[in-house]
């Protein structure tokens, strides 16, 4: 395997990484925001977990671009 068969792959073995860690912090939002009543704000713990999700897609996308 040479270096940028390599490369290739651990790369997209990252991004399928960071791809997985964001659907995990879109479903603990989902869990977090399932638990409070239609009444209650949201938790910033909520929005916290969704701003991680969308920054994890962000590098996982920059990543993308870059190979």
């Amino acid at each position: 395997m040479d270096i940028e068969s390599t490369r290739q792959k651990l790369g997209s073995e990252l991004r399928v990484a960071l791809l997985r860690l964001a659907g995990h912090q879109d479903d603990l939002a989902a869990a977090e925001a399932a638990a409070i009543p239609y009444w209650g704000s949201c938790p910033p713990s909520v929005l916290g977990h969704r701003e991680a999700a969308s920054a994890l897609r962000a590098q996982a996308e920059a990543l993308l671009a870059a190979s």
